[in-house]
């Protein structure tokens, strides 16, 4: 397992953007899949993005498509969420995790950070 701490969190008005960040522990780091995931008030934990470790590929919620970005730098440990265009119900938790399992699979991920609040206003 890996620790990992996000950052990046904040208020921001519905249009806006917002970067969030995750920094991983240890020397293997390409060797994870990363993923993000969010969780609003009162419901489930949902994914939102995930990439390789290789970055070739990438995966998307269809509700943050087009909005938003994933990537990595492996030289620095640490994986990206671009959020463009934000929304009202992008407002949740959001939680950077690791996996060296499948990457498309929420139950596969076994290191998880802390989360980080993004809240959406109006």
């Amino acid at each position: 397992q890996v620790q990992l701490v996000e950052s990046g969190g904040g208020l921001v008005q519905a249009g806006g953007s917002l970067r969030l960040s995750c920094v991983a522990s240890g020397r293997t780091f390409s060797s994870y899949a990363m993923g993000w995931f969010r969780q609003a008030p009162g419901k489930e934990r949902e994914f939102v993005a995930a990439i390789s470790g290789s970055r070739r590929t990438t995966y998307y919620a269809d509700s943050v498509k087009g909005r938003f970005t994933i990537s990595r730098d492996n030289a620095r440990n640490t994986v990206f969420l671009q959020m463009n265009s934000l929304k009202l119900e992008d407002t949740a938790v959001y939680y950077c995790a690791a996996t060296l399992l499948r990457v498309g699979v929420q139950n596969d991920y076994d290191s998880w950070g802390q989360g980080t609040q993004v809240t959406v206003s109006s």
